[in-house]
């Protein structure tokens, strides 16, 4: 006769284990909650995501400071058309260029500018970056290095040390520029392998 508290006891084991291992792969597949910071001066697509200023957004809305994606930009980094969402297939709705629709922040060309970042994890940095597209780009498509200035306009050393949560600084907007463009920052970790992107529409 089988014991039936012993094979009560074997499948209640089998269930824990089962959800233990369910429970570990979420958290392993979950973001981490403390990762880590995006610009909204000018204000960046996923944090007008994160505001409801723009919907159908999908995961971004509820994370916009995770936009982190390999460094070394241009030469390496998120593949073109990829960008915006730091080559994060979760994040694709911030490379959607929405036909050109994305609200703008109104800049005046060759002007001093406080950008400005905000952490939820201030990690070791080793500077940020700005780029502005072209003069002629196509607002309506995927943001390309082809369609960005090969150098960027602003480049903000920070030498390994730690910003503080809310970092601003100041710096001149590039000069001759007029109508709608984008500006891409990049925020390069100075101990990990990654950086993380932020897009921002402007309108000069």
């Amino acid at each position: 006769m089988r014991n039936t508290r012993t094979v009560s006891a074997r499948r209640a084991g089998a269930a824990t284990l089962g959800l233990g291992l369910i429970a570990g792969a979420s958290l392993l597949m979950a973001p981490s909650a403390s990762s880590h910071g995006y610009t909204d001066s000018p204000i960046s697509r996923q944090k007008l995501c994160a505001n409801r200023t723009v919907a159908n957004c999908g995961q971004i809305q509820w994370e916009p400071q995770s936009v982190e994606g390999l460094k070394g930009f241009p030469a390496a980094g998120p593949a073109d058309g990829k960008i915006c969402a730091g080559g994060n297939g979760q994040f694709a709705e911030l490379d959607d260029p929405r036909a050109g629709a994305w609200p703008t922040t109104r800049l005046t060309s060759g002007q001093n500018f406080t950008f400005r970042w905000q952490f939820t994890a201030n990690h070791s940095t080793t500077d940020f970056k700005y780029y502005v597209t072209k003069n002629g780009w196509d607002p309506s498509k995927p943001l390309t290095r082809a369609s960005l200035e090969s150098q960027p306009f602003l480049t903000i050393a920070y030498n390994g040390a730690r910003p503080p949560m809310t970092f601003s600084h100041q710096g001149a907007l590039p000069s001759g520029k007029t109508g709608r463009h984008l500006i891409l920052a990049v925020w390069t970790i100075n101990d990990t392998a990654n950086a993380f992107y932020a897009c921002s529409d402007v309108q000069f």
